[in-house]
């Protein structure tokens, strides 16, 4: 895999160096054991929900992230969420290994990287776009079918909202990113425009 950096879905920020590196290698050993016991998309799905819970629980994102915090104390909190998520016996005990290793702050990424892989091997593209307003299913639709034709395949979409971008839409395929908001324009034309009067 690429060793570009990945972004933060809590902070936003780029991440480089060991944590991203970290996050790729348990992600490849957890879909390495998924094939094997062919729980691949069931992990999948599991991995979905965590990701849900991740971003709406602060709590558990506090709990994750808190030094303060025991090895054991952390992978009773993990174990808690398990239960609670009704995750498979597989996703359970990697999730309290995570845990017990410390490295739940890295789990967003973990769980980022497994779909990754997972939709390289059933040759879908996953595909993120960011939007100044909602789409609507038709401008949803078409944006996938868009995309689809581009990249020659199943394309898997996610679009989140920003309002600071105006305007348009920014698509990020792989390490690839299409800037084709109102607010990146803008920008280089006021840098146009700089170095005109300069």
């Amino acid at each position: 895999m690429s060793q570009t950096p990945a972004l933060s879905p809590a902070t936003k920020t780029p991440i480089i160096g060991e944590e991203a590196i970290l996050a790729r290698r348990y992600a490849g050993a957890l879909y390495d054991l998924a094939a094997e016991q062919k729980a691949a998309d069931a992990v999948d799905a599991d991995m979905r929900g965590l990701r849900t819970i991740w971003q709406e629980c602060p709590e558990w994102r506090a709990i994750a992230t808190d030094p303060r915090l025991t090895n054991d104390e952390m992978a009773a909190a993990a174990d808690r969420v398990a239960a609670i998520a009704g995750l498979n016996a597989l996703t359970a005990q990697f999730l309290r290994r995570v845990a017990l290793n410390r490295r739940l702050s890295a789990l967003p990424l973990m769980i980022e990287d497994y779909l990754d892989i997972v939709a390289t091997h059933r040759g879908e593209h996953r595909v993120t776009a960011v939007a100044a307003h909602a789409l609507t299913a038709e401008q949803h639709n078409a944006l996938t079918s868009a995309i689809a034709r581009a990249l020659g395949g199943k394309v898997e979409l996610t679009v989140t909202q920003d309002a600071s971008i105006m305007g348009g839409v920014i698509v990020k395929i792989g390490s690839n990113l299409i800037d084709a908001s109102i607010k990146s324009r803008l920008e280089r034309l006021e840098r146009a425009l700089l170095a005109g009067a300069a």
